[in-house]
């Protein structure tokens, strides 16, 4: 008898508990036409069916779920007529609807949180009629194309009224950053395409309810989704600065147009027109440079002819040692000198960090090959040109 009266106890500490972490949704409808209501959880903007609720003939509803962690769910008839509520484990919430259509005109108790959301919603419901009048009026006189002072007038009153839409949400979030209703202000939307809190700056919102709710609220699922969000939103703004940082950099040409040693300015691109071109950096002071340069008095010999053309660019900066280097070792080609050695531009520009360093160039100016010494750059030269 005493091990009955355990279990039976047992049993019912255990439906206790699971009672308090159920969610009870009811309420009733006037004017009421439709069956069913259905019962939607909402992670972030991605709706998920929960479960559905038969409207008696009284009117009234009532649907009890699990409910182990807070979610915002919306209760309604479709896709364009419903309510949204943020329910946490064990709320009791009533929902009355006395407007034709359910979100125009109803109460919600048992949840502040919902009743926060519901006059979110109510204020949005407000600048969308006011905003979609102004679309309608703006329309109408562009259709005309006669008055275009007024048409001026309705733009800045429609910004007007959608700036002060954003600085209401603004304002709910920072009043209420501890809240899950600060959730439902960063993702309202005035229409399909745009979201209340649409600039770039307005991240800093995401930002802080995030960071909030993540010490409210650690480990469930929404906070999870908001930081997600956050991460994805911060990795667009980067890659969308990056690319119109790109988009307005001036062309950058890798080009060089330096004195030889007569003075007279000569271009690399100038070369390209009818000849493969090696750019060759080098110093008279290295001798490894020497010993390449002597290499390259053979493939310029084989190759010259044939469309083969170098162009190198001395780093000395001794001026003398270069000229004297250049005649004594009879180099043939196209030899300038960077104009100021301290500061080799040329260089810096084509990312030279050692010497001897060259980049083969086609006729179209673009690089095929890079450092190409010795067998390499006569395997090279012998693909192009045998």
């Amino acid at each position: 008898m005493k091990k009955t009266v355990f279990f039976v106890l047992l049993i019912l500490l255990t439906l206790a508990c699971n009672d308090e972490k159920s969610l009870i949704i009811s309420g009733k409808c006037q004017g009421n036409i439709r069956e069913y209501l259905y019962l939607n959880s909402v992670n972030l903007n991605n709706p998920v069916f929960v479960d559905s609720v038969r409207i008696n003939r009284y009117g009234k509803f009532k649907i009890k779920i699990e409910n182990p962690e807070p979610v915002f769910y919306t209760l309604g008839f479709d896709n364009n007529e419903f309510v949204t509520v943020v329910a946490e484990p064990g709320d009791r919430i009533n929902l009355e609807f006395r407007g034709k259509r359910l979100q125009n005109d109803y109460t919600v108790e048992g949840s502040e949180e919902s009743e926060k959301i519901r006059m979110l919603d109510k204020k949005l419901g407000q600048t969308i009629i006011i905003l979609d009048s102004l679309s309608t009026e703006y329309q109408a006189i562009i259709e005309k194309g006669d008055n275009p002072e007024k048409v001026s007038e309705i733009e800045q009153e429609y910004t007007r009224t959608l700036n002060e839409q954003r600085k209401h949400n603004i304002a709910f979030i920072l009043d209420n950053l501890s809240k899950l209703s600060a959730i439902k202000a960063l993702y309202q939307k005035v229409n399909e395409n745009t979201y209340v809190l649409y600039q770039q700056r307005d991240l800093q919102y995401l930002k802080l309810v995030s960071d909030s709710l993540g010490k409210y609220y650690p480990g469930i699922s929404l906070t999870k989704s908001l930081k997600e969000n956050l991460d994805d939103e911060i990795n667009r703004m980067y890659m969308n600065r990056i690319s119109r940082a790109a988009e307005e950099l001036t062309p950058v040409s890798l080009d060089a147009n330096l004195p030889d040693l007569n003075g007279e300015r000569v271009s690399l691109s100038g070369l390209m027109k009818d000849s493969y071109v090696l750019l060759s950096f080098w110093s008279a002071e290295s001798k490894e440079c020497i010993s390449n340069n002597l290499f390259l008095k053979q493939m310029y010999e084989l190759y010259h002819n044939r469309g083969f053309e170098i162009y190198q660019v001395n780093l000395d900066s001794d001026e003398s040692l270069w000229k004297n280097s250049v005649r004594f070792d009879e180099l043939p080609w196209v030899n300038v000198r960077e104009d100021d050695p301290s500061n080799p531009v040329t260089a810096r520009m084509f990312n030279v960090t050692s010497l001897p360093a060259n980049y083969l160039f086609d006729m179209n100016g673009d690089i095929i090959a890079k450092d190409l010494f010795g067998r390499s750059l006569r395997i090279k030269l012998g693909q192009i040109f045998d």
